[in-house]
């Protein structure tokens, strides 16, 4: 249609529903147009601080990349000198790393993953199977325990006496975020140390021990496992919550790999256990208000982080996700949740006692330090999407309050910054500078949002 001026009126309504409807669009999404523009190019940055390309030295004299390929670490500057896995991979729905990165990290890890069940000097036990918790650049050999970078000093009572139960879950999503990526299926059939990628995942998948029926992940004291790198320095026992939610993902995972590759008998198995898995997380876990214990055990409080990510991931009833959406909305705006747009592991509210916010944590870690009580942006965007479902004005302050912290302590500013932090606490403390799934994991969870808006 061609207007005239003789048809201003028309025009004028016309061009008054267009900006209505980009006000309404504004009003919806939760993060600005600008801010996510912003926010990707904040984690661009920080993704590629974070690679060690082959040969490039490493900070604090750690040695350089020998292992022939780019590897990823959990930041920049002198951040976590190895190739983290879970970090890595929490980090690939971005869409920033290469074809090529990514299968060399993939063939890495494939290749360290443990071979014969072995006991460390410390009594841990490394299963068939496991994968590593981080992985040396210099020599490419394989550490299974947090808390070092020492071969010979790993696997302690402190971190655990059976290897994290995340990394086995993220070494499946890196295999399917690659062949989803590249659409490259004879990757899945490649022998690696003479045995085949898929049947490396299959075998990663039934590591972490987990009841027969439900298919929830279990822990007990004797055998305690980290059940989720970024609270390896607290003890959680009993069933768990973080490492199921993973699970659930890997399973769906596993079952579209088999269903590419024509085997629609394993495609319907691994079906079922993600099935069953979404059946058991509320029962075993919700509290009436919709929040999920982060275990039945030790630690056993309501997980902020695991909740906001059930929601995200869809796999609570809707009464209980609203209700879990009010609750973090309530706790968001009394300051029991957040601060400057950075999230805690446990509710202040929810403080174990005056002194720890988990009910187990290594001495070390005290009150409102790393994963005892300090804030942290990785959960964020999860966290945000749980408050919209019931409460769009706290989701976008909070995500304002996250992108004017960015903006404030980005490390592009000069030396004298060193954002994104990985977690901090007023009034002093903080840890890890330029810190990729500080941007990496909100980017990806507001990317979607805003895309499905």
């Amino acid at each position: 249609m061609v207007f005239n001026s003789k048809q201003p009126g028309i025009v004028f309504f016309l061009i008054l529903l267009i900006w209505k409807a980009e006000a309404i669009a504004q009003n919806s999404n939760i993060i600005s147009k600008e801010d996510l523009v912003y926010l990707k190019g904040i984690t661009r940055a920080v993704l590629d601080s974070s690679r060690i390309r082959p040969a490039q030295l490493m900070p604090l004299g750690f040695g350089m990349n020998n292992t022939g390929g780019t590897l990823i670490r959990p930041g920049g500057r002198a951040t976590y000198p190895a190739f983290w896995i879970r970090d890595y991979a929490m980090s690939l729905e971005t869409g920033m790393v290469s074809a090529e990165e990514q299968r060399h990290m993939l063939k890495l890890t494939a290749a360290t993953q443990c071979d014969q069940t072995w006991i460390t000097k410390g009594g841990s036990m490394v299963p068939y199977g496991a994968i590593a918790d981080h992985i040396l650049v210099d020599n490419s050999m394989p550490v299974y325990f947090a808390g070092t970078y020492e071969l010979e000093q790993q696997g302690t009572h402190a971190f655990g006496m059976f290897p994290p139960y995340c990394d086995q879950f993220y070494f499946i999503k890196m295999a399917y975020h690659y062949v989803k990526s590249t659409a490259d299926l004879k990757m899945l059939n490649t022998e690696i140390n003479g045995i085949s990628l898929i049947s490396r995942l299959e075998t990663a998948f039934h590591v972490p021990s987990s009841d027969r029926k439900s298919h929830i992940v279990h822990s007990i004291e004797n055998y305690r496992a980290v059940d989720f790198g970024f609270r390896d320095a607290i003890h959680i026992t009993g069933d768990l919550l973080y490492p199921s939610l993973l699970k659930y993902e890997a399973a769906l995972e596993l079952s579209e790999l088999f269903k590419k590759s024509g085997n629609t008998k394993k495609a319907l198995k691994y079906k079922d256990i993600a099935t069953a898995i979404k059946a058991a997380i509320a029962p075993k876990f919700a509290d009436e208000d919709g929040m999920l214990r982060a275990s039945t055990g030790k630690s056993a409080q309501r997980d902020v982080w695991g909740t906001a990510l059930a929601v995200y991931m869809n796999l609570l009833p809707s009464s209980l996700a609203n209700k879990a959406s009010q609750v973090l909305a309530i706790a968001y705006k009394t300051g029991n949740l957040a601060y400057k747009g950075a999230i805690r592991h446990v509710m202040k509210t929810d403080d174990f006692s005056s002194t720890t916010s988990w009910e187990g944590a290594i001495p070390e870690t005290t009150l409102n330090s790393y994963q005892n009580g300090a804030y942290w942006f990785t959960a964020t965007g999860w966290v945000a999407y749980a408050i919209s479902k019931t409460d769009k004005a706290s989701a976008r302050k909070l995500a304002q309050d996250y992108i004017t912290e960015l903006r404030l302590t980005d490390y592009r500013r000069g030396s004298g910054f060193a954002g994104p932090l990985e977690c901090f606490h007023p009034p002093s403390y903080t840890r890890g500078p330029v810190y990729l799934t500080s941007v990496s994991c909100p980017y990806i969870v507001f990317n979607k949002m805003m895309i499905n808006e």
